[in-house]
């Protein structure tokens, strides 16, 4: 679009004239002022030769003078958010309504097409305004005088940045046109909320491109320009709305819009557009952010954008299960979750109820008891050792001395079943059979399983088939992964690339082989555990129909911590629930609101993937048959005199 009607149309306005006093003012004050001020501050043509040196190129322009951009996209290269400025690509004066131009120069400047970079016109307009009023009221700054401020100079108020500013305008207007100067402006001017250019505001605030903006969006959008943090429509919509308003009807005082107009602009009704005040993404971004620094140093200098393993489906379909199932009447006010894929790419993360009520991530920060949710590797430090998921034990009583004192570990349910078999004592979270077996299997020998999962720091302490060490909900779900992956371990990770805005590429992810740490054999039978958990034991809530979901529930004492990590072939998904402070919840165990938010969250990111089995051991037909022998001899010897 050519912008001479809009031209003619600012040359056609003008200045109405000078009162009486203000003439006499401006004769009295104003000129010697001036002269005082700027010709002898700057001791004539030598001193603005002093203010030239040192000023950059004007060529330079599109060159950022702006915070950096770093731009976080998911697995699929969807946004997820930015950090440092949000830009968006250059503003085209010609791919703009005719009212977005207008509205910016009526409140910016009016004479742009006018004046060659400095307007003494409206300079000492500007000057006659502030005597009046005693203050500083209004400002004669030009629309080009402003963008080599922003761009190039420092903030400083002295006669030499003065001088400096004016002088680049000159050149900016000889380097460029005055479409081009009104683009370069419309596309680096700051519009708060961290939106650098027309492009980036209209989508922050409005949540559409600039082309689509009406009189009433520009207006407000304008009325920023003066203080965007001040009139912000987010944090100050009355402010923003008043200053809207004074823009409007500027518009109408200037003969570019007509009262009708202005009526209906004025009335027309402004939706703000408000980002999920809490993105839960932004856990997964602090945990990321200091690998980021590590590749590319504290301060990138140049616009990032980092490609991630994040998926932003599986993050709101799991932040939603999170919200929805979170119960603070019972207690249960925190919550984490992460989910991991094949190679460790962590898929989801959530490491809290609340991203701006707290930004301690609990998936990476939170230290916490397992539970019963360590029992896998207690399991299968006693299937290596030779136990059989159907060999049988007693839950019984069972007491472990030491030089010192006893210890006595008791069930959830304060009850003892009797004869039961391993693979019955797994499902309903058994707890003496679980010290039973650790104890058969050797300490030593339960450490090194977890260990080779990735559990370390451990201790050989009576409770440590019970889940009694701390860890995270990151560490422990990275542990079950291996039951997911086909035996094989993974390191978690959460960059997939870097690479600058304009796509060379500063880093790609290097993955290290997969360790396979655990035999297929033992594998098929820990699945048939965990499955079975799913199936009919505490973890029955977790059941996606038409899916093999293994898992196990974990809770500590007196209802601290719930945990369900559960998976499915090459995925897992640990989540936790408990509070900051430690304090008990009213009965909620790992088999309700955790588990409940894998069954929310996992059936609805399964839903449309394609059916894939675990490796699973089948019950050995000759026990089955020994054990129907055994009680029809027992039938017989009952039935015997």
């Amino acid at each position: 679009m050519n912008l001479v009607d809009l031209t003619s149309r600012f040359r056609n306005l003008r200045l109405p004239p000078l009162s009486g006093r203000a003439k006499r003012v401006l004769r009295r004050g104003v000129i010697s002022g001036l002269m005082a001020g700027y010709l002898g501050g700057m001791v004539g043509f030598g001193g603005f030769a002093i203010a030239a040196k040192d000023l950059p190129d004007p060529k330079q322009l599109w060159d950022n003078q702006r915070p950096v951009s770093v731009q976080i996209v998911d697995r699929q290269g969807r946004d997820i958010l930015v950090r440092g400025a949000t830009v968006a690509p250059r503003v085209k004066i010609e791919a703009l309504p005719f009212h977005v131009p207008l509205t910016i120069l009526a409140v910016e400047d009016k004479r742009f097409y006018n004046h060659i970079g400095i307007d003494p016109e409206a300079l000492l307009r500007a000057t006659v305004q502030n005597i009046k009023a005693g203050s500083y009221v209004q400002g004669g700054s030009t629309l080009t005088q402003q963008l080599s401020k922003n761009v190039f100079l420092s903030p400083e108020k002295t006669l030499r940045r003065k001088a400096q500013e004016m002088l680049m305008a000159i050149w900016l207007e000889r380097s460029f046109t005055k479409d081009e100067i009104l683009e370069l402006y419309l596309s680096k001017v700051y519009f708060g909320s961290g939106a650098w250019g027309l492009e980036a505001a209209s989508k922050r605030y409005f949540d559409k491109p600039a082309a689509q903006l009406n009189l009433s969006e520009t207006a407000m959008l304008a009325g920023l320009l003066r203080a965007p943090s001040a009139l912000n429509p987010v944090q100050h919509p009355s402010r923003a709305a008043k200053r809207t308003a004074v823009v409007l009807n500027l518009m109408e005082q200037q003969n570019l819009i007509g009262s009708d107009m202005l009526e209906q602009a004025l009335n027309y009704p402004i939706r703000i557009h408000r980002p999920q005040s809490d993105n839960s993404a932004q856990y997964f971004v602090d945990w990321i952010w200091p690998q980021i620094e590590s590749v590319l140093g504290d301060t990138p200098s140049q616009d990032l954008v980092v490609q991630t393993t994040l998926d932003r489906q599986a993050q709101t379909l799991a932040q939603n299960a999170v919200i929805k199932n979170l119960d603070p009447q019972k207690g249960a006010e925190q919550a984490a979750l992460v989910t991991l894929d094949g190679t460790g790419a962590v898929l989801a993360m959530i490491g809290g109820a609340s991203y701006s009520d707290s930004q301690f991530n609990r998936s990476t920060q939170a230290e916490r008891q397992p539970g019963s949710a360590f029992k896998p590797f207690v399991y299968l430090a006693a299937l290596e050792a030779g136990i059989s998921p159907w060999d049988e034990r007693i839950d019984e009583p069972i007491t472990l001395t030491s030089r010192i004192d006893s210890w006595t570990p008791k069930n959830f349910s304060k009850e003892f079943k009797g004869v039961i078999t391993v693979e019955e004592a797994f499902a309903q979270s058994i707890n003496t059979v679980a010290v039973k077996l650790g104890e058969e299997a050797g300490r030593s020998s339960v450490m090194a399983v977890a260990n080779r999962f990735g559990l370390e720091d451990l201790s050989p302490i009576r409770s440590l088939a019970l889940g009694s060490h701390v860890t995270t909900p990151l560490k422990l779900t990275q542990s079950y992964l291996p039951f997911a992956n086909f035996g094989r371990a993974a390191e978690p990770y959460g960059i997939i690339s870097i690479s600058t805005a304009n796509g060379t590429p500063l880093y790609d992810a290097a993955l290290p082989p997969l360790e396979t740490v655990i035999a297929t054999d033992k594998l098929a039978q820990m699945n048939r555990l965990m499955t079975r958990t799913v199936q009919y034991g505490t973890g029955r809530r977790a059941q996606i129909q038409g899916r093999d979901i293994g898992g196990k529930t974990g809770t500590t004492n007196d209802f601290r911590d719930a945990w369900f990590m559960g998976y499915a072939p090459d995925i897992v998904t640990g989540v936790w629930t408990g509070n900051d402070t430690n304090a008990p919840m009213k009965r909620i165990t790992g088999g309700k609101i955790p588990a409940q938010i894998f069954q929310d969250y996992m059936s609805e990111y399964l839903k449309d993937t394609p059916v894939s089995k675990l490796i699973i051991a089948q019950k050995p037909q000759i026990q089955k048959e020994d054990r129907e022998l055994d009680s029809l001899l027992d039938r017989i010897e009952e039935a015997l005199p």
